[in-house]
């Protein structure tokens, strides 16, 4: 492509007219028109040509707004002073192969006036293209030459309101800018306008800028480079530089100038924005030095790094930590590119692609080479940073090689569990945090027949649980993650519901790894196990039934209703045989809306016809459909008469008795299955099978009970006759024991008088003891007369009265004796009550007679206690005690003696004395049964 010799000056001006990109404008859509219509041609274009493309100002028989200016025809206009003119572009070797010739375009014949302007640069062309070869007459070509410099017009006019805009842009702008700006003469140097910014930074008033020169503030040493500087530069329009000027006051400032050329007042004028960069510039000294300290660091941080430009990947600078980490010496990256430095030349080519997509890389895993040949992991960090004035990158390298051996061990590792996890006959499946499968063992695979693959895009739980309901139990199961057993229904990949049993456990990254395996044997064992626990219980409810109720019609009922239940059938009846072999049906248990047969009036002839002989030999079935079961015609007619297709049939025997071994048909326990045929199960069958037996037994059960029953009402009329003599016998006994207390008390009192008529205390005092004696004896007979149970005493009652009597018979003061008692629930027969009376009587006379002397208080204590199957009796108190050296089994006492004789011969017992703060008598004797 060929470009003008004042290609960049061209470009300027053309940017000057501020037309490129502007919206199509009425009067040059004319001027295009008015060319295609002169020169009778489809197409007419007023272009213009920028540094890239020919854009179209205004354009007629076209749609495109640009075209690249590598194969446009502008590109050569421009490169003409008068009209271009191709008469046939396929004949003119500089556009043979034009795409615009050659393509659905197909521009033939093409005739171009470039728009040059008053200072000689060509911005575009007026054009005009046909779609066949052919050629302009010269009036043709006048025309057009017109109507370009008429284009050329309406542009300077869009110029000159660009500059009248822009001068009073200008004049604002100069005045007001915050920058110091100022105008010059460029031919003699002379100051022409300065702003208020430029007057108040220099210190230089207005008219002091107007009479000097722009020499004038530049240091001295530097005006013979500065002028140099402006001759080389007198040609641009625009050039920029960094110099230092001295203000008014002497300082010296750095300054960096912006100078543009304009017309100023008819003077050859420059624009000159200042912009202070003294601070810069100190700054980047500060800069200089920090980078002189940064560099230091850089030697001494202990991490490999490297600075590579980037047009050719040369190495600008390396650590001391990288050339001993890559084992090289300084010499070696003496114009060495950091490719050098990697395994593969494609991970740079992937490092570079991924630094330009993102500006930085973090971390990047790859295998670096060193000097020496050997090789060893890294990360590398890369960035973009000016190094030197140069575009260069930044690279630091981490050495990870322990790392990756760690890696590569807890590989295998990882390979050993999976081979592991593969050979567990367990199903294993990994999930992560959303529920996503990320990997599933063999035995998975090959239980439940799907392919990890298969869900690679999919959700494995919508598959293997379709019901959302469902899935959604499964998910809170698995979200649960709880270390227990779930069963599941798993739908398969065949479409199979297959029993699984599932439990999750929890990771501490947030998957969930779910354990599972097939249970299908299990359920299979839990059903049978489930159907052997019914009918055990169906057994044991009505073992139960049988126990609790003697009754056979409440039998038969709830185990009707109990086997329809669980057979899960339409109805259950039993049916019993009279002795014609009549059948009767005498319990049912029937679903809704089939036919009821209990008390229904049965006219069945086929039994005494013969048919169901087998039944009384014992032998059960189980009728799939009755019409292909061999049955007989009559017992066809019989069932379909309660609408039955199916049936289970078991004969209930009973034993003809002990001694006559055998049995006999009673009757039929059946089971109707009126919806349908139906095939019947083995333990089904022996269910029946088993509750015939139960049925016999209740059967045997009722028939004892009538039987108990007549016996019954037998023993109860004899009962009735032996209360009738027992009432007799007791009210005799009563007004025996009542005759005897009276001759007893008659006794007593006359022992009494007896004892009125002595004088000899010793006399009167063994008369009282009798009396006592005997008072004692008429008490047994008292309470014996007034109890409900006339063989047996209340002790506790007895022992009381007794006591308090003899405290009376002594006339002891109350408050003076204390009398205790501890007396169990204890019932004597008459002779022991007796008996234990009079020893009471002896020990309690005997303590108040000689263990309180000179009128002492104190407490006597009787205790009657059970000891297994023997009874302890206890008199204690707490007076002087018997003397030490008195053999009390062997005294002349009568009491002593008599106590001795009672417990050793009467109860048949043993007594032990205790002398331990007083006298305790101790007696122990096996209680005996009525008499």
């Amino acid at each position: 492509m060929l470009f003008p010799e004042n290609e960049s000056q061209r470009r300027e001006v053309l940017n000057q007219y501020e037309i490129l990109d502007t919206p199509p404008e009425e009067i040059f859509d004319e001027l295009a028109q008015l060319a295609a219509n002169l020169c009778e041609t489809p197409i007419a274009l007023i272009s213009l040509v920028d540094a890239e493309r020919e854009w179209f100002k205004s354009k007629i028989g076209v749609t495109i707004s640009e075209i690249p200016r590598s194969i446009s025809f502008g590109g050569y206009t421009i490169l003409q002073s008068e009209i271009l003119i191709i008469c046939d572009t396929l004949q003119d070797e500089r556009f043979a192969i034009n795409p615009l010739v050659t393509s659905n375009h197909y521009f033939r014949f093409y005739a171009g006036v470039p728009l040059i302007t008053s200072s000689g640069f060509a911005l575009g062309s007026l054009c005009v293209i046909d779609f066949a070869p052919r050629n302009l007459t010269v009036k043709e070509q006048v025309a057009l030459q017109q109507l370009a410099r008429q284009v050329i017009r309406y542009l300077e006019l869009h110029r000159q309101k660009l500059i009248d805009d822009s001068q009073r842009s200008f004049n604002l702008l100069f005045s007001k800018n915050p920058n110091p700006m100022w105008v010059y003469n460029q031919n003699n140097l002379q100051f022409l306008d300065v702003n208020e910014a430029a007057v108040v930074h220099y210190g230089y008033s207005r008219e002091e800028f107007l009479q000097m020169r722009i020499t004038d503030i530049r240091l001295s040493e530097d005006v013979p480079t500065f002028i140099e500087y402006l001759r080389e530069n007198h040609s641009n329009l625009h050039f920029a530089g960094q110099w230092q000027h001295r203000r008014k006051c002497g300082e010296i400032i750095d300054v960096e100038i912006f100078t543009h050329k304009i017309d100023y007042a008819s003077y050859n004028a420059r624009l000159v924005n200042i912009r202070d960069i003294t601070e810069h510039k100190r700054i980047a000294r500060t800069l200089d030095e920090s980078e002189a300290r940064f560099r230091i660091i850089f030697e001494a941080i202990p991490i490999p790094l490297i600075i590579s430009r980037v047009s050719d990947g040369l190495i600008l600078y390396a650590n001391p930590e990288l050339i001993k980490t890559f084992r090289f010496s300084p010499k070696d990256l003496t114009n060495r590119e950091v490719l050098d430095l990697y395994h593969k030349s494609a991970d740079f080519e992937l490092l570079l692609e991924a630094l330009n997509q993102h500006g930085f890389i973090h971390n990047y895993e790859l295998k670096l080479k060193r000097a020496d040949g050997t090789y060893f992991w890294a990360i590398a960090s890369l960035q973009y940073l000016n190094f030197n004035n140069e575009a260069a990158i930044l690279t630091v390298f981490y050495d990870i090689t322990k790392r990756k051996t760690l890696e590569t061990k807890l590989q295998e590792q990882n390979n050993f569990l999976q081979r592991v996890f593969e050979s567990i006959p367990l199903m294993i499946a990994l999930f992560d945090t959303n529920s996503k499968l990320q990997w599933v063992n063999q035995e998975w695979e090959s239980v439940l027949g799907w392919k990890f693959q298969d869900f690679q895009a999919g959700n494995v739980l919508e598959a293997l649980y379709p019901n959302p309901e469902y899935r959604q139990d499964v998910i809170n199961f698995i979200e649960s993650a709880q270390r227990n057993w779930s069963d599941f229904k798993t739908q398969m990949q065949n479409g199979h519901l297959l029993d699984t049993s599932w439990t999750n456990v929890k990771l501490s990254n947030g998957q969930i790894i779910g354990i599972g395996q097939d249970i299908t044997e299990r359920k299979l064992t839990e059903l049978a196990l489930k159907a052997q626990a019914e009918r055990e219980q169906l057994m044991r409810t009505v073992a139960q039934r049988i126990r609790q109720s003697l009754n056979l019609q409440d039998i038969l009922n709830a185990t009707v209703q109990e086997v329809r239940d669980l057979l899960r059938v339409d109805r259950v009846i039993v049916y019993q045989f009279d002795p014609e072999v009549i059948g009767a049906i005498v319990a049912e248990s029937v679903e809704p809306g089939w036919t009821v047969s209990l008390n229904v009036q049965i006219h069945d002839t086929c039994f005494q016809a013969g048919a169901g002989v087998e039944y009384y030999q014992g032998r059960k079935r189980a009728i799939a459909n009755i019409y292909e079961a061999g049955l007989a015609d009559c017992h066809i007619r019989l069932l379909e008469q309660f609408e039955v297709k199916a049936n289970l049939v078991v004969p209930i025997l009973l034993e003809v008795s002990s001694q006559n071994p055998g049995s006999h048909l009673w009757g039929l326990l059946i089971a109707h299955q009126c919806s349908g045929f139906r095939e019947w199960e083995e333990n089904q069958l022996d269910l029946l099978d088993q509750l015939t037996v139960q049925l016999a037994i209740a059967i045997q059960q009722s028939s004892i009970l009538e039987q108990a029953q007549t016996e019954l009402v037998q023993r109860q009329n004899a009962q009735v006759k032996l209360k009738n003599a027992l009432a007799e016998k007791e009210v005799l006994l009563k007004e025996v024991h009542h005759r005897v207390k009276n001759n007893l008390q008659i006794v007593s009192s006359l022992l009494q008088l007896q004892s009125q008529t002595l004088k000899d205390p010793e006399a009167i005092k063994a008369l009282r003891e009798s009396q006592n004696r005997i008072e004692s004896i008429s008490l047994i007979h008292k309470n014996l007369y007034t109890s409900a149970n006339i063989g047996q005493i209340d002790v506790g009652d007895y022992i009381d009265n007794l006591a308090a009597s003899l405290l009376i018979s002594y006339q002891i003061w109350p408050g003076k004796i204390g009398l205790e008692t501890d007396i169990d629930s204890v019932s004597l027969n008459v002779d022991q009550a007796i008996a234990c009376g009079l020893v009471i009587n002896e020990l309690i006379s005997n303590a108040l007679k000689h263990a309180f002397p000179n009128q002492e208080t104190g407490t006597i204590s009787i205790a009657l206690r059970n000891v297994g199957n023997n009874i302890e009796m206890t008199i204690r108190d707490n007076g002087i005690g018997l003397p030490e050296n008195l053999d009390w089994t062997t005294t002349d006492s009568l009491g002593l003696s008599l106590v001795y004789d009672l417990v050793t011969e009467q109860l048949e017992g043993n007594i032990t004395l205790e002398r331990n703060h007083g006298t305790a008598f101790k007696i122990q004797f096996t209680q005996l049964n009525n008499s």
